[in-house]
């Protein structure tokens, strides 16, 4: 995408995206601690589990992220090279990678608050 190109989302629309990311994080993992509990597993368990899932998540996106700044405009040059028929961007995939980094966050933040949830409970 161009940086005058029509098409390009707003702040407002990529905050938006950003943020139902994060929550589909959240509750996924709130949803995933009780899960595991109710299956017989201990809270601890469930909640390293969880919260090492969603950091897995977040630190693959920035690993993800930092390839797309570090080699985007290569890898771009090259499909124009070849004349690949791929639409990828290094914005696209950035773009992309800070979703997955969103989701990953909020799984952390969802594993936190399940587990004080379901600690009270107990």
């Amino acid at each position: 995408m161009d940086a005058g190109d029509s098409t390009d989302p707003t702040v407002r629309e990529r905050a938006a995206r950003l943020g139902r990311a994060l929550l589909l994080g959240g509750v996924l993992a709130t949803l995933a601690v009780p899960l595991l509990v109710l299956s017989g597993e201990t809270l601890v368990f469930a909640s390293e589990k969880v919260f090492a899932v969603g950091a897995l998540v977040f630190g693959f996106s920035i690993l993800g992220w930092s390839g797309s700044v570090f080699a985007g405009e290569g890898i771009e040059n090259f499909q124009r090279h070849l004349g690949g028929g791929s639409d990828w961007t290094e914005a696209d995939s950035r773009q992309a990678m800070a979703l997955l980094g969103s989701v990953g966050l909020g799984g952390m933040v969802g594993a936190v608050v399940a587990t004080l949830v379901v600690g009270g409970l107990a």
